[in-house]
């Protein structure tokens, strides 16, 4: 078989549809699950010690199985095990939340443990609340400092959500799949996927080396 790359042009736009909805998944889980991961490290820094190992059990499973068992697990047993119907579309979004929020926790408990310990006694002196404390001194720092890991899990997962064509989400890869296999061209069209994806994803990965050596030049955290 002779190779003939212009056979993707044709199908451009619906790559690009695909692209559009793999980007729109990764950045809406990539929000939640980093809210929710903030969340979830204070839990495990709590001083109520059943939260916190139900927090760190969530986080070594989540951190310790593979997206591609917790997507299943989500598709397949949600709707057996809560008598429910659910679209494939929000299996997905529960699923790499749920992975996005464990990974950041991680990220987080590291920026809030390099937190002095006088930003503390400062809240306590000026007498906050302990949800004015966490909203106005300990998120801002703590996101600040967090900023490139979090910007490299956010890379993570949109490599990870080419997985999410396994349950039927037409995603990119989904997308470069289905033609593949339709006109039986699956070197140019994989091929014209993955440069896609190396395309989007090779800037940030550098943007991430820039916004890091800033930061630390900046405000040399």
């Amino acid at each position: 078989m002779t190779l003939d790359f212009s056979q993707v042009f044709p199908y451009w736009q619906v790559l690009l549809q695909g692209l559009g909805l793999t980007l729109a998944f990764t950045l809406s889980c990539a929000l939640l699950g980093s809210l929710a991961g903030f969340v979830v490290s204070l839990l495990r820094m709590s001083p109520v010690a059943p939260l916190r190992w139900v927090m760190t059990l969530y986080v070594e499973f989540f951190r310790g199985t593979p997206l591609l068992i917790q997507l299943f697990w989500v598709f397949f047993c949600f709707p057996v095990v809560f008598h429910l119907n659910i679209a494939p579309w929000l299996c997905v979004t529960i699923s790499l939340v749920l992975y996005m929020a464990a990974i950041t926790s991680e990220t987080f408990r590291g920026s809030l443990k390099s937190i002095a310990g006088e930003q503390h006694d400062a809240c306590v002196a000026l007498s906050l609340t302990p949800a004015a404390k966490i909203v106005y001194v300990i998120f801002p720092q703590a996101l600040l400092r967090a900023i490139p890991t979090l910007l490299s899990n956010v890379i993570s997962l949109f490599k990870e959500s080419a997985l999410i064509s396994s349950v039927g989400v037409a995603d990119l890869m989904f997308v470069g799949q289905n033609i593949s296999n339709s006109t039986a061209r699956p070197v140019e069209f994989l091929t014209a996927v993955a440069v896609i994806y190396f395309v989007v994803a090779f800037p940030l990965t550098r943007l991430v080396g820039v916004v890091e050596s800033r930061l630390l030049r900046r405000y040399a955290l």
